[in-house]
């Protein structure tokens, strides 16, 4: 027999694994999609990870005096300037800590998580699901904030635009991960609050929400570096500028998504 005359055969435990791939994407697709008409529909995380960024800055521009103008203890620049990359970071704290906990604690409370452990979707699935919607609606709004901040003050800044993506996304996926880290074993909603306003208030602070970074005490800043936020906050500043991220603040992102995100995933409990 002509060797040739046969298509060439494939191990069925490869074409097995490939099939099983192809249905986990699937799922996963499916997944990301439910999730994401889900986080549509609830008007108050909505709110804060699309509309939130831009109607702050447009509160604080037009309400604080002197917000739009150049202040001589920014260095000549307008103080809402420096403060539109914070305000990115106080989206993504607000995001992560407040409404996805929030969401995460309550559909394990009424048994929406524990129906889910009976269908075949794996703890990691749900958790890289709720990642990338959050991630994404936190990249909507911060366009938007971005959007507003030109049409209505003008601002003129020249970011660098790669390195300020890489750092809202890395600084989005850490933030998130350390909620669902909280979200992961905590067994009620008020347990799961808690434990996020302890981390929630402190990471505002590093993030220079109350004492913008350049303003901040040498020793406090070098402890806000090391935090998520705080590494999240600083990197959004430096590519604002038009600089790159510190490899430092890359690398507490980094090991954040890998630290919160792995323990996440090891401790994740449907009830």
């Amino acid at each position: 027999m002509n060797a040739t005359a046969l298509p060439e055969s494939v191990p069925s435990g490869a074409t097995g694994r490939a099939d099983r791939r192809r249905t986990a994407g699937r799922s996963t697709g499916k997944l990301i999609a439910t999730e994401a008409k889900l986080f549509v529909r609830d008007p108050l995380g909505s709110f804060f990870a699309v509309i939130f960024p831009a109607a702050l800055l447009l509160i604080l521009g037009s309400a604080m005096p002197g917000f739009n103008e150049p202040s001589a203890d920014v260095g000549g620049r307008k103080p809402i300037e420096v403060y539109l990359p914070i305000t990115l970071a106080l989206a993504i704290g607000t995001v992560a800590l407040v409404n996805l906990l929030g969401t995460l604690a309550s559909n394990r409370e009424k048994g929406i998580l524990r129906r889910l452990s009976t269908t075949p979707v794996s703890p990691v699935r749900l958790l890289v699901a709720q990642l990338t919607v959050n991630v994404a609606a936190l990249l909507v709004g911060s366009a938007l904030a971005l959007l507003a901040a030109r049409l209505v003050f003008g601002i003129e800044a020249r970011p660098n635009v790669p390195g300020m993506l890489a750092a809202f996304v890395l600084g989005s996926a850490s933030m998130v991960a350390l909620a669902l880290l909280v979200a992961a074993f905590t067994p009620t909603s008020r347990a799961a609050m808690g434990i996020g306003s302890v981390a929630y208030y402190p990471m505002l602070f590093a993030a220079g929400v109350w004492t913008p970074g350049p303003l901040m005490p040498e020793a406090v800043r070098r402890i806000a570096d090391f935090t998520p936020l705080g590494a999240a906050s600083q990197a959004l500043q430096d590519t604002w500028a038009g600089d790159w991220p510190q490899p430092l603040h890359l690398a507490v992102l980094v090991g954040s998504i890998a630290l919160f995100g792995g323990l996440a995933a090891k401790l994740f409990r449907w009830s």
